[in-house]
């Protein structure tokens, strides 16, 4: 897909990876519109694009609700049209061990990213399918593809995206419509700061992956988009690492296993 001209939407803009996608799509010559919560971090990031010479306009909304991401699909649709591109990047959650995890902020991390994506996509899937073109972009974590310890409720969230997107494709297939599937290493972005502790919990062994930068990210949502890819890790090695946990279970298994992070002893009873 040539992205310019295109229209194209990204979710979790206000910060991190989707305002550095915001911004390489623009540069590529795209319409950009924005969704978070936060208005003024959004129109921090809109404003940054246009004095690029870009275009692009904010949507504040909270994505993990469903009325409202239907009102400001409606708005969208009416002033804009469908979008060319749906990048569902919104995600949120702490890592911790199922007993530490607050019941409440399960259904959160739950909520975005997966409800967050069902929610956005099914708001625009009607329009995108009567055009019979369009790219759907769901960004994930190495976590939808080996887990380590630590970071349950994340992790099974990210699965849900895996899945959905792989079921998504099926059922788009012979529409016109591709469905992308983005899997980063560690990033270094607002992601930990807002989340204090993640960063300790990485297994020793992710350092092998290395870490990058949301901008690296945004390179590799766009280029992507371009090749209407299936399926994209970042950097290759971390595909190498999925690869070898498909080919060896067991062993990368545990691997994670003992160099992920320990739980705190218990006090004697």
């Amino acid at each position: 897909m040539n992205v310019r001209g295109r229209l194209v939407l990204v979710t979790g803009a206000s910060s991190g990876i989707g305002a550095a996608t915001a911004r390489a799509f623009a540069r590529k010559g795209a319409r950009v519109l924005l969704l978070a919560r936060t208005r003024s971090a959004l129109d921090a990031v809109a404003a940054g694009i246009v004095a690029e010479g870009g275009e692009a306009d904010a949507f504040p909304v909270d994505v993990s609700d469903a009325g409202a991401v239907a009102e400001v699909a409606r708005a969208i649709l009416h002033g804009h049209g469908a979008p060319d591109v749906v990048i569902n990047n919104a995600g949120s959650g702490r890592w911790l061990f199922a007993e530490e995890t607050p019941p409440e902020e399960a259904v959160q991390m739950m909520a975005v990213p997966y409800f967050a994506a069902f929610y956005v996509t099914r708001a625009f899937l009607p329009a995108m399918r009567a055009r019979g073109t369009g790219r759907i972009v769901n960004v994930t974590s190495p976590a939808a593809f080996a887990v380590w310890p630590g970071a349950t409720a994340y992790t099974v969230a990210r699965w849900a995206m895996r899945g959905f997107s792989e079921a998504l494709r099926a059922d788009l297939h012979g529409t016109g419509i591709g469905v992308t599937l983005v899997t980063p290493a560690a990033v270094r972005s607002q992601y930990f700061e807002h989340n204090p502790g993640t960063a300790e919990r990485l297994p020793r062994i992710a350092r092998l992956f290395g870490s990058l930068t949301p901008e690296e990210v945004a390179d590799g949502i766009v280029r992507a988009t371009e090749r209407d890819r299936h399926r994209v890790f970042l950097p290759f090695r971390t595909r190498l690492g999925v690869l070898a946990h498909k080919w060896f279970p067991r062993p990368v298994d545990w691997l994670l296993i003992r160099t992920g992070w320990n739980r705190a002893p218990l006090e004697p009873a």
